[in-house]
């Protein structure tokens, strides 16, 4: 495995601040309705950083990044575990995500990989959809790599993720989805199964693959 220091989500440290996205919050429409991305990033995604930066405000721990305060997150306040949780899972959010693609698929190493680890791509689109349609309540579901470079799907409630010390599965997040309401219900509101199905069309695999092989 490479140093994961090379990923951008793992300089996140201090002062935590909203990122800009790199497309319109109508970019991803008819998927997620530019509505939903708006409140999403500017109102859910800001809540976060603004209740990290509260909890974290005269802590010890203020001055570690995130990475390293997820390795430990387990003896952390159960704030700086959901909000920081928050604050990483929506700024990898946004990046992994295109405008609608048909047929879009992933290719090169990233499909070898998911070919040998996860038996190719529909068992990977069951598995990841499963996870999505299994995790009760809120959470994310996971397509990761572990310290052996191997690629694993999983889930994960509420704001955790497979990089904290209290995942069941750990490793290295290279796609995540949200499965939270308030990612889908303006569109979709209890049809998570449409939503699910519906974010393959948008997976930046661009992203995905470039995430994948930094790590490996």
């Amino acid at each position: 495995m490479k140093k994961i220091e090379i990923l951008p989500e793992f300089s996140l440290q201090g002062n935590y601040e909203l990122p800009r996205l790199s497309y319109a919050y109508n970019a991803l429409e008819p998927i997620i309705d530019a509505k939903t991305m708006e409140i999403h990033h500017t109102k859910h995604h800001q809540a976060y950083i603004d209740n990290l930066n509260k909890a974290l405000s005269g802590h010890e721990a203020a001055s570690e990044p995130l990475l390293s305060l997820f390795t430990k997150i387990s003896t952390l306040p159960a704030a700086v575990r959901n909000n920081g949780g928050g604050h990483y899972n929506h700024t990898f959010f946004w990046t992994v995500m295109q405008k609608p693609v048909d047929n879009n698929l992933p290719y090169g190493v990233l499909k070898d990989a998911i070919d040998r680890d996860l038996g190719g791509f529909d068992k990977f689109a069951e598995a990841f959809t499963q996870a999505a349609l299994t995790r009760f309540g809120s959470g994310w579901a996971w397509l990761s790599v572990d310290d052996n470079g191997k690629l694993f799907v999983s889930s994960t409630p509420n704001q955790d993720n497979p990089l904290m010390d209290v995942a069941e599965h750990r490793g290295y997040p290279v796609l995540g989805l949200d499965v939270w309401e308030h990612a889908y219900y303006l569109n979709y509101q209890n049809r998570r199964p449409d939503y699910v199905k519906s974010f393959m069309q948008i997976i930046n695999w661009d992203e995905v693959a470039g995430r994948y092989e930094s790590l490996i």
